[in-house]
């Protein structure tokens, strides 16, 4: 049962793949050329085709003169040639060495990568079967080819297997074998303005080339919207669909990956149709940003497309779940687009009928004139010719120069003083605050980073065409923190410093208040004598009422602002402690009264003290008189008997 299930869904893909390619019988790749100019020997002089490798930086609009050098080992240039000790550097005076090697056991990016660490200055592969040119491509999902492919900077071309073969046959015969490799007219250049268009896609979680792509729009940006607003070119991005064959409509893979009904079709991100995100997600985002480029060109702006993409990858990414439609309206608001006209050239993606957008683009896929199909995702077109070579600024940069006529080239072609300054436009769709003047807009300046503030001082800050970055600020040793785009705000210590702290505050009569406390566990709290969110808002709480103040009988409430007033009837005081009032005159009375009685007091321990003392005085003369008396009448112990003295009872 299970196998059964699985060849009906390889069935149904092989089909979908046979059925849905809309100019199937009619596809035409074209294969992108170079000219080459053999000069000696002799018996090979002349002028032959060569296919633009679709990686490493193609010299457009210029040539390149070398010597062809043919390994005694490691032809394939498979492994490196430091195994081998062999190395392609040129000698001082020498012309540059030219590379060439067999087609056949490993990537042609990888024969290129290896020819240039030994030195070489160009490759040309020889193809080892007897057929049409084709275009080198890059290893599709190869991780471990990624690292070295971004960093191949050299030329490469494809050659006939019956012109590798004369090439070996001269360099072995003992000739020194020189030649051009000319790409002045691998662009045509028929006026003095440059067309040129992107066929991209939305999805970021494609791998490799995904990758290099989402890199090359973030750093191509501040160039393209200079030759944009100079009116030297004319950019329109473009996007790969196709259709679900009629009779699998209905079934939970096109469901999935397809919108109108199974017309606009792209592969399953995750390629797992029960989980994250589906195709028709990534169809509708691609739509999205097409109409994102048509409003804003009908606004005489196509620029801000780039601006939308390069924001909509930075906040919106699938592996933060993110991906939707409420943070692509967070990034069209930041933008200033509008979004009632974004909607309406959306559509409904549940409508069984065309959309005139995407079937537009359905289209252009089939190639016109010079420009074949495009079938290889992503792909840069310069005037109707499908650009080859590395999906890099510089390298870009150079096939769009010399797609001008001679003399008409704009400075940017001349010169790497490439100058603009995102940040006055919109404020980069980045985080402000008009109030402190400040921004989360960073632009770069003689590669130093500056955060740009929106004051009449700094306006002729300029960042080179590596573009703005939306990143919350660091003023006065605080450093704020947000996502930069909706949201910075100051922490930490000395918070309160900057503007109070994003908190509310006002000041009246010369009374302020805010709500900013210094910590970052409290932030905003509205002081006593206030209630809200501290935030936005704080309201005056009114006392009186809300917390009863002032309850005693001869008591009245005034309310004021951040606090409350008590007042006390006639002639009484109020004592706001204890929430009473008191008499004036019974305060002065009493206070009256008690010095009296602390003098009475005092006056009357003194009697006492007098009259103690006195006694005292009194008893001890009085004791020492009846003493004297009785000695006169009695003996006392301590005094002898008198001799004539009888005793009245013994007589």
């Amino acid at each position: 049962m299970k196998q059964h299930k699985q060849k009906q869904l390889l069935c149904f893909l092989l089909q979908w793949l046979l059925l849905s390619i809309p100019f199937c019988c009619k596809a035409r790749f074209v294969v992108e050329k170079n000219s080459l100019s053999v000069t000696s020997p002799d018996s090979i002089k002349g002028t032959h085709d060569s296919a633009i490798g679709n990686f490493g930086i193609p010299q457009y609009g210029g040539s390149m003169a070398g010597t062809v050098v043919y390994p005694k080992e490691n032809q394939k240039s498979c492994k490196e040639f430091s195994d081998f000790s062999i190395s392609f550097k040129s000698q001082p005076g020498a012309l540059p060495t030219f590379l060439l090697v067999d087609r056949g056991d490993c990537f042609f990016a990888l024969k290129v990568w290896n020819a240039q660490k030994a030195g070489a200055s160009a490759v040309l592969v020889a193809d080892n079967v007897d057929e049409p040119l084709i275009t080198m491509d890059t290893p599709e999902e190869d991780v471990s080819s990624a690292k070295y492919i971004e960093n191949i900077t050299i030329p490469s071309a494809l050659v006939t297997k019956g012109f590798g073969e004369k090439l070996k046959k001269a360099i072995s015969g003992g000739d020194m074998v020189n030649l051009n490799l000319d790409w002045r007219e691998a662009v045509p250049h028929p006026d003095d303005r440059v067309e040129y268009e992107l066929w991209t896609n939305s999805n970021d979680e494609c791998g490799v080339k995904c990758d290099m792509l989402m890199e090359f729009v973030k750093d191509f940006k501040g160039a393209a919207q200079i030759l944009e607003k100079g009116g030297y070119t004319q950019f329109r991005p473009h996007y790969i669909t196709w259709y679900c064959p009629h009779a699998f409509t209905l079934s939970r893979q096109c469901k999935s990956q397809c919108i109108n009904k199974g017309r606009y079709c792209a592969p399953d991100p995750e390629q797992d149709f029960s989980s994250g995100y589906d195709g028709k997600d990534v169809v509708v985002e691609n739509l999205r940003q097409l109409c994102v480029y048509k409003v804003a060109n009908e606004t005489g702006k196509p620029w801000v497309w780039w601006d939308y993409v390069t924001d909509f990858q930075i906040r919106c990414p699938m592996k933060e779940k993110k991906y939707n439609k409420e943070c692509a309206d967070s990034v069209i608001k930041s933008l200033g687009i509008d979004s009632r006209k974004l909607d309406k050239c959306i559509g409904d993606p549940d409508a069984d009928s065309d959309n005139p957008v995407l079937k537009e683009e359905q289209d252009a896929q089939v190639g016109k004139g010079s420009r074949g199909d495009v079938t290889i995702l992503p792909t840069l077109v310069v005037n109707n010719r499908q650009y080859r070579g590395k999906l890099e600024k510089s390298a870009v940069l150079k096939a769009l120069c010399s797609g001008f006529e001679e003399t008409t080239e704009p400075a940017i072609c001349l010169s790497t003083d490439m100058e603009t300054n995102e940040c006055l436009d919109n404020n980069g769709g980045c985080w402000q605050d008009k109030s402190a003047n400040l921004t989360a807009c960073k632009v770069y300046c003689d590669s130093s980073e500056i955060f740009f503030f929106i004051s009449i001082n700094l306006l002729s800050l300029q960042d080179t065409f590596r573009g703005k970055v939306c990143e919350c600020p660091r003023v006065d040793g605080v450093q704020f923190k947000g996502d930069g785009y909706n949201h910075c705000e100051p922490s930490g210590p000395g918070r309160c410093t900057i503007n109070n702290g994003g908190c509310w505050h006002e000041e009246r009569d010369g009374h302020a208040f805010s709500a900013c406390v210094d910590k970052d566990s409290v932030k905003c709290q509205c002081p006593p004598g206030f209630k809200g969110d501290g935030v936005k808002k704080c309201e005056d709480i009114n006392e009186c009422k809300e917390k009863k103040a002032c309850q005693c009988p001869e008591c009245s409430c005034k309310n004021t602002w951040g606090s409350y007033e008590c007042s006390c009837s006639g002639d009484l005081l109020y004592m706001r402690d204890h929430d009473t009032c008191i008499s004036k005159t019974g305060s002065q009375v009493r206070s009256a009264w008690a010095a009296v009685w602390l003098i009475m007091l005092s006056l009357g321990l003194a009697a006492g003290g007098a009259y103690l003392v006195y006694k005292y005085r009194l008893r001890q003369y009085m004791d020492s008189e009846i003493r004297a008396i009785m000695a006169q009448y009695m003996p006392l112990d301590s005094q002898p008997e008198v001799a004539n003295h009888v005793n009245d009872e013994r007589a």
